[in-house]
């Protein structure tokens, strides 16, 4: 009798199980397709945005000699990935265009907080912080706005969402948030000040002048010569974006389970692994390999230029795999790995098209000198 009456509840883990498996599969062919289709718009939409952001870097600094980086990077994320991911404009409401990145980093906030440590005085922040989960009243009300955005204003990526890939409205959205919060909007959250951080910092001159110098060989200063294609030829500019994520992985741990038994190797021994064990990467960490990066705690511009910087590329894990790898439906690796190098160096390549010189100092741009 218990075995029979075990066998329905089996059966319903195990249809459970496979839906669950079948969802995440049609989750991440979604979120490739969502990016593919976004590529035919990506770099005029991120140049356009880019433009809306720099003026009013530069209208601040006209004032106070500063210009806050956060508040107005973080809206231009918004309404980037907004434009180019969900297909919706967030001009269309008041609220969401002055007030959606706020939304968002909110929601974030209540999901990262038991993870990240904040400098509270220990044992105090364990217990006050991280032994517990935050609960969703907190932030209910704004994210449901941002559902009613996504709802109304995605109409056409729902719509795909459905009838291609089977996700029902209500999976759809919510997932269409995570990819747009989690992924883009907060992944680029962190990497983006790093990248502005190392790129305008003063005692670096001389990397500034190697890079503007490659920009304007390749492409000059006009805007319209800026694609995906032309900052694959920049060579420097592409190193100097692979060193900040070696240095500063916008998502440093990775944690999984091991699906078989398997040994893993190191440069001087070999461990067992069983299945089923949970296993953690610390990338700073591996990123700093003496064994593998000459000089590893320094920033080198060249590092990963000509035939020895490429094949260190086969050693750069920022994204769940290496960054020579390839995103698919089967495997953990970043869908957007290459739209996020690439578009890091659109970036770079942008700023050096429009300035001779940047300087930026505690999360703040601190001076601009207009292309002569």
């Amino acid at each position: 009798m218990y075995i029979n009456s075990g066998i329905p509840c089996v059966k319903k883990q195990v249809e459970i199980l496979i839906h669950c498996v079948l969802l995440i599969l049609q989750i991440k062919n979604f979120t490739l397709d969502l990016l593919k289709r976004g590529s035919k718009t990506w770099v005029p939409t991120l140049l356009k945005e880019l433009n809306t952001m720099f003026t009013t870097f530069e209208a601040d600094l006209s004032k106070s000699n500063t210009a806050s980086l956060l508040p107005a990077l973080q809206k231009f994320l918004f309404n980037f990935f907004s434009l180019t991911i969900l297909g919706a404009d967030p001009s269309v409401s008041p609220e969401i265009a002055n007030s959606g990145y706020i939304f968002l980093d909110s929601w974030l906030a209540i999901q990262l907080a038991p993870t990240v440590s904040i400098g509270v005085l220990q044992p105090l922040e364990e217990i006050l912080v991280h032994s517990f989960a935050y609960p969703f009243f907190l932030v209910k009300g704004n994210y449901e706005k941002l559902v009613q955005f996504v709802k109304n204003e995605a109409k056409e990526v729902l719509s795909r969402a459905q009838t291609e890939f089977q996700l029902t409205e209500q999976e759809a959205i919510h997932n269409l948030l995570f990819i747009l919060g989690f992924n883009a909007f907060g992944g680029f959250s962190i990497f983006l000040p790093t990248l502005l951080g190392n790129l305008g910092d003063e005692k670096n001159a001389d990397m500034q002048e190697k890079l503007r110098k490659e920009v304007r060989d390749k492409v000059g200063v006009n805007p319209e010569n800026l694609s995906f294609e032309s900052v694959k030829e920049m060579e420097l500019v592409q190193s100097f974006v692979y060193e900040t994520l070696r240095l500063s992985p916008p998502v440093p741990s990775q944690y999984a389970r091991a699906r078989k038994d398997f040994k893993l190797s190191s440069h001087d021994s070999v461990y067992e692994i069983k299945k089923g064990e949970l296993l953690c990467g610390y990338q700073p960490l591996v990123m700093k390999d003496p064994k593998v990066f000459d000089e590893p705690e320094k920033f080198v511009l060249e590092r990963f230029t000509k035939k020895k910087g490429k094949e260190l590329l086969n050693y750069l894990f920022w994204s769940n795999g290496p960054q020579t790898g390839r995103p698919t439906e089967s495997n953990k690796q970043c869908a957007a790995k290459d739209m996020v190098t690439l578009t890091a160096s659109l970036i770079v390549a942008y700023i050096f098209q429009k300035y001779d010189s940047v300087s930026f100092s505690s999360g703040s741009l601190t001076s601009v000198k207009k292309a002569s």
